[in-house]
């Protein structure tokens, strides 16, 4: 009866009074818009109740303490802490509300707002299914989501964590968590990918392209035996340029094929391989600037080049013999 009561009543009750929530799976707060609630709660006041559990602790002295504990409305609560506000309105559940309860109930009400991201989403859902032992199916029956909506989501949690953290703080969509997961078994490749999606602004309809590519060049890297070779070009090629470059080898010849996602892309890749051309022009100048001063210290060192022929040389010497001091008195 006291149960009901309280179900049905709406308290007020001092903010310091009440404990956070221990299952909120709400780890991130928008500063900026708890702040604009702040100041309409100082306008207007809570419009709508708190839910939280009552119960009555003991004090030192013998004295019964009363403590509340939060099951929905975090973001009102912050506010109204921000917002300077006494007294808050409740509703009392019964305080043999189960933790599973109380979980329930925190996840609902920011997937009703739309409020959790989607990893606290999927973490959220991770705690149903570890602590109170859930199927993907109940999960879903409890939120009134589907059972492939729950499971997807908790499929983001296969990503590296500080693509979580990407993901958690707006860098990427969850969108692009589909093609990021298509190379979940390709890590170096899932790694370019990200970098991809973060520093060149790919949208989510070309990750995904991307990540198909990819798999259907892995499908067919597994029935033709590549060339040692030309895995060792490829890797060369897409080192130097910056991007993915495939080759594939034909009967006679082949292709190259270089990806690019702007026209900044193909104008990037054209100046680096003309600055290449620069640079190996200027080594190759460079190089035979060096040896042609290599061949004159030489020269210099060995003295004249005595380009005679002998009869030439015979005619000097009986030339000097003829002109010789010795030949001469005074």
């Amino acid at each position: 009866m006291t149960s009901q009561f309280y179900s049905d009543s709406i308290f007020w009750v001092e903010v310091e009074k009440i404990n956070p929530n221990p299952f909120q799976p709400r780890k991130e707060f928008d500063e900026a818009k708890l702040k604009d609630l702040a100041d309409s709660i100082r306008q207007y006041g809570v419009l709508q109740p708190l839910v939280v559990t009552r119960k009555e602790v003991q004090k030192e002295d013998g004295g019964i303490a009363v403590e509340y504990e939060l099951i929905s409305g975090e973001r009102r609560l912050r506010a109204s802490k921000i917002a300077k506000v006494s007294q808050v309105p409740v509703v009392i559940r019964s305080s043999e509300e189960s933790d599973l309860m109380k979980l329930e109930l925190a996840i609902i009400e920011n997937l009703q707002r739309e409020d959790l991201n989607a990893v606290d989403r999927a973490k959220a859902f991770q705690q149903l299914a570890d602590s109170f032992g859930l199927k993907h199916t109940q999960i879903a029956i409890k939120v009134g989501k589907s059972r492939e909506y729950v499971s997807n989501s908790l499929r983001i949690l296969m990503l590296p964590e500080h693509m979580l953290l990407a993901l958690s703080e707006g860098k990427i969509a969850e969108g692009h968590t589909r093609p990021l997961l298509m190379l979940t078994d390709r890590k170096d490749e899932q790694e370019t990918l990200f970098k991809e999606i973060i520093y060149k602004k790919i949208n989510v309809r070309d990750a995904e392209l991307i990540a198909r590519k990819i798999a259907v060049e892995r499908a067919r890297k597994k029935e033709v035996i590549l060339d040692p070779e030309i895995a060792v070009f490829e890797n060369k090629f897409t080192e130097s340029l910056g991007t993915r470059v495939h080759i594939e080898r034909g009967q006679n010849g082949g292709k190259i094929t270089i990806d690019f996602f702007s026209n900044d892309d193909l104008r990037g890749i054209l100046e680096l391989m003309e600055s290449q051309k620069v640079k190996k022009a200027d080594e190759m100048l460079n190089k035979h600037i060096s040896d042609v001063g290599d061949i004159m210290e030489k020269a210099i060192e060995d003295g004249p080049i005595d380009d005679r022929t002998a009869l030439e040389k015979k005619a000097d010497e009986e030339n000097e013999g003829l002109y010789s001091v010795k030949n001469f008195s005074l």
